[in-house]
């Protein structure tokens, strides 16, 4: 028990002189009546302990009274309301019951029979009305009559039912309590109701009247109450000797100080530097003699740093002193803020400890960050060797000196590890950039005794606290571990990147600054750091095989070369996503007749299944190309085939996945100057005139591919020979950063930028205006027109006469002279013979031939039919059947296409190559 020096057991008498010690110690009043008066006064005032408690014990009986008499008010209240519903129930079922009731209810005239018996029940029982009425709620009887035979104000839905409805209202009388009870017949069946009700200012008489004694015997009991507590404070302010609450309060905060603060030490200095107190912890702390109280805090062999502090009292805070061998933390405060007395409290807290725990607190913090800012830094690309770098420099400056990341060289191109190959350095990153490491790029094969190898062995990491102490490490490279010493680096923690089962490669932090060599806890946050770090660059890793893989399908789905045609100048790029691998295509077709077929499509969504679908609808349009559609219903089979497709992923999957698709047909006839163009859900195709005049054709817009029911339009556009038509995929001019109108309008803009442009600097203009590696797929197409000119084309009307094909013969033949031909008469003959009596045999007329001289000869015959021919192998002893057969024998290619004024036959013949002419493509495949 601490104790306060100096202060006396009892209070000394007040100094005013007035009162007296009497014989029993106890204070006399200037009356000789033992201060009785000025005692009670002191009692019921508030200024001592026996005052406040005089006060709250009259509160106190005071609030026990209200609460008496508000719960006997409540009280009151509830037995009216209990009374009132008892009552009206009463009434209403005996009424309901009287035999009688129900009978009067079928009669006639209702109110004229039980109005009386309800107005004597009324009057009888004491409740204010009784009212009869019918199961719709209309009265028969009512205390006031001019209301009968109007609606009844209450709710009888649960009485038709058979039950009661008890109800509280305020009504025109005041608040009452009204009974609904049905009435029955001998079978049971309500025929009408019966409702009581009385108002609650009719009941609770007596209740009412017992409420004065009540109030009276209350303040009988606070009068009594506040006697005995007035005895009561008077007994209590005798025993504490008039002490008022704030003596009261200043000796119990200097005890409360010394008993819970037992675990800092406690000093209290007097005004006169002595020390008045002095707990057990202080004297601990300081080493203070057995007899330090009351004495000088000079004289107590502090060191005179600390001993000033105490002597002068002024305000301190935290302020740390050496005290031998300790660390105090001091804070010291005045006594006399407030009244007191002159003095000040001193609190003293070892801190020793603290300052250590506190440091390793901060480097757990530390660590705990960098931790969170590897999971939020590391792998914010799918990128391998970013994912590399992104972990080297997270550990440089803040847990490292420098930092490398190396890597099999399969991880780097997506695939997974072959132990026992090279690794190469994929990172690094230092406090310096002339560190005598290995490059970055640089193909290492680590020795057996090393670090890294021991660590892609067995898994586990590998700390080597003293780089020079390590024979295994040096034998990788003496010449160059050398250096590294000499540089100053000496110490390494070296990680395998573990990925599950796989080891991707290792990764080492190397210290050179910082003298102290790496530990085992800094070993731990190296593992935990590099594990993080793992699965990022396995996922890069995934991504990076995917995307391969993806890329590898995509380029051998896409045309590698144009094919050879004469009707368009053609280049075109394609550009894929920054992320993934999309299903935009596009492809060149050429078609009989010397048109050519250009299209352009766009599966949604990136990966492998885009590609395969791409891939699958580029050799349907091949397929369908080969029958010579219309581009309209070239779209329609197309359509069909996606929603196929659609239909077998759903019965795959289980659910309905709609794969989406976009494409544009065109089809350009270099004879006729005209380009026929379809489009299912995609972009318009943009023109540029051979003056630089720049618009977007106006092609219908179908439905995307897949959707079904929908028909496709055509659109005619003629073409001026030097035309350029531009087509693309959405990526081109849609971005999610701007509108499609925005990107429309940019692209008009690159097109009006270039008047007279070959293909190949209309591309180049156009994607100078894109970043490098746009967010999604990009598919261009730059096709300007040629014309095949008359000196090239030969057309002649054929009669309906097999004479006339002698004629048609005789005109061919002079016009292969003037084409330098001669040498395909023979052949061109045969084929045009065969052809034309077909026509003439079974097609109707008219009857046309035309030649065309392109890269191959082109005859075509025409008619007014739509019924194709076949081929077919004749028998030794058929008569005929051998035509078409001839015809496939002697051509390259021939087919049959169909118009919409009948079919065309055509057969292709090889053009005979001059001396030294060069084999190959002459178009431009950009």
């Amino acid at each position: 028990m601490v104790r306060l020096p100096g202060r006396p057991a009892t209070r000394p008498p007040r100094p005013n002189g007035d009162a007296r010690a009497s014989q029993d110690g106890q204070p006399q009043g200037p009356g000789g009546n033992g201060g009785r008066p000025g005692m009670l006064r002191a009692a019921v005032t508030g200024r001592s302990v026996a005052g406040q408690v005089f006060l709250l014990q009259v509160v106190i009986v005071l609030l026990l009274v209200v609460s008496a008499v508000v719960a006997q008010v409540l009280q009151v209240r509830h037995d009216t309301d209990r009374e009132a519903q008892n009552r009206s129930l009463a009434v209403a079922q005996t009424f309901a019951n009287a035999p009688g009731t129900a009978a009067a209810l079928r009669s006639p005239d209702p109110t004229a029979v039980l109005q009386p018996h309800a107005e004597a029940t009324r009057k009888a029982t004491g409740v204010d009305f009784v009212v009869v009425m019918n199961t719709d709620g209309i009265r028969y009887t009512h205390p006031k009559p001019g209301r009968i035979g109007k609606k009844f104000v209450g709710t009888i839905g649960p009485a038709l039912a058979g039950g009661t409805v008890t109800e509280h209202v305020n009504g025109t009388i005041g608040p009452l309590v009204q009974v609904v009870v049905p009435v029955k017949d001998a079978r049971g069946k309500v025929v009408g109701l019966v409702s009581a009700g009385i108002t609650t200012a009719h009941v609770g008489g007596a209740a009412a009247q017992q409420l004065p004694l009540l109030l009276a015997a209350a303040a009988a009991a606070l009068a009594l109450a506040t006697g005995g507590t007035a005895l009561v404070s008077r007994r209590l302010l005798r025993q504490t000797h008039g002490l008022g609450p704030y003596e009261m309060t200043r000796m119990y905060e200097h005890h409360d100080a010394v008993l819970h603060a037992v675990r800092e030490g406690v000093l209290i200095v007097g005004a006169d530097s002595r020390l008045l107190l002095a707990n057990d912890e202080a004297h601990r702390l300081l080493d203070l003699p057995e007899d330090a109280e009351l004495r000088s805090v000079l004289e107590l062999g502090l060191d005179d740093e600390t001993a000033a502090l105490l002597a002068s009292g002024r305000v301190a805070t935290d302020e740390v002193h050496l005290v031998k061998d300790r660390l105090l933390a001091i804070n010291q405060r005045p006594t006399d803020l407030r009244g007191g007395p002159a003095g000040s409290v001193t609190t003293l807290r070892d801190s020793t400890e603290l300052r250590a725990l506190s440091g390793r607190a901060e480097v757990a913090r530390e660590r705990l960050n960098m931790l969170y800012d590897a999971g939020v830094g590391i792998g914010t690309s799918l990128d391998v060797g970013r994912t590399a770098e992104e972990l080297a420099e997270l550990a440089v400056p803040r847990f490292a000196d420098f930092a490398t990341v190396d890597l099999f060289d399969a991880v780097l191109h997506g695939e997974e590890p072959r132990p026992g190959t090279a690794l190469r350095r994929a990172a690094c990153a230092g406090i310096r950039k002339d560190e005598p490491l290995y490059p970055v790029g640089e193909r290492i094969r680590f020795v057996p005794t090393s670090p890294q190898a021991r660590s892609l062995t067995t898994g586990q990491s590998v700390l080597v606290p003293r780089l020079r102490e390590a024979p295994g490490w040096r034998a990788q490279n003496v010449e160059r571990t050398d250096e590294v010493l000499a540089y100053g680096i000496h110490s390494l923690i070296t990680v395998p990147l573990r990925a599950g089962s796989l080891v991707l490669g290792v990764a080492n932090f190397w210290r050179a600054e910082k003298p102290q060599p790496f530990d085992a806890e800094e070993l731990a946050l190296a593992e935990e750091l590099v594990a993080r770090a793992a699965v990022s660059i396995d996922n890069a890793r995934r991504y990076t095989r995917e995307h391969n893989m993806a890329v590898t399908l995509q380029r051998s789905l896409l045309p590698r070369s144009l094919p050879e045609q004469d009707a368009l100048e053609i280049a075109y790029r394609y550009l894929p996503a920054q992320a993934g691998v999309g299903g935009d295509w596009f492809d060149v077709l050429p078609l009989s007749g010397a048109r050519v077929a250009l299209v352009v499509g766009d599966v949604v969504g990136h990966g492998l299944h885009a590609a395969a679908t791409m891939g699958r609808l580029r050799t349907a349009v091949h397929n369908f190309s080969a029958l010579d559609l219309p581009p309209d219903e070239l779209l329609g089979l197309l359509d069909e085939l996606v929603g196929r497709i659609d239909q077998d992923e759903s019965a795959a999957d289980g659910a309905a996945a709609i794969t989406g698709a976009t494409c544009l047909y065109a089809v350009y006839d270099p004879v006729a100057r005209r380009c026929t163009v379809a489009r299912a859900g995609h972009p318009p195709p943009a023109l540029v005139h051979p003056d630089g005049r720049v618009e977007f054709a106006e092609v219908p817009a179908g439905p995307p591919l897949g959707l079904g029911g929908l028909p496709f339009e055509t659109a005619e556009l003629e073409l001026a020979e030097g035309s350029r038509l531009v087509l693309y995929t959405d990526g081109l001019v849609e971005d999610r950063e701007r509108d499609i109108d925005v990107g429309l309008e940019l692209l008009s803009d690159a097109l009006r930028g270039a008047p007279g442009a070959s293909p190949e600097e209309t591309c180049r203009a156009v994607l100078g205006r894109l970043p490098a590696r746009p967010s999604d797929d990009v598919a261009l197409i730059v096709a300007r027109t040629r014309v095949l000119g008359a000196d090239r084309v030969a057309e002649w009307q054929v009669p309906s006469d097999p004479a006339a094909v002698s004629e048609v013969r005789s005109e061919v033949t002079r016009r292969l002279a003037d084409w330098g031909l001669a040498e395909l008469d023979f052949t061109t003959e045969l084929i045009l013979s065969e052809l034309v009596t077909n026509a003439i045999r079974y097609g109707r007329a008219p009857i046309g031939v035309r030649l065309l001289r392109d890269r191959t000869l082109i005859c075509e015959v025409s008619d007014r039919s739509t019924t194709s021919p076949h081929l077919r192998y004749a028998a030794s002893t058929d008569e005929g059947g051998r035509g078409l057969f001839l015809v496939a024998q002697l051509a390259e290619r021939w087919g049959t296409r169909y118009t919409s004024q009948g079919k065309i036959i055509w057969a292709e013949q090889p053009l005979p190559r001059a001396p030294g002419e060069p084999v190959g493509d002459t178009s431009s495949d950009g």
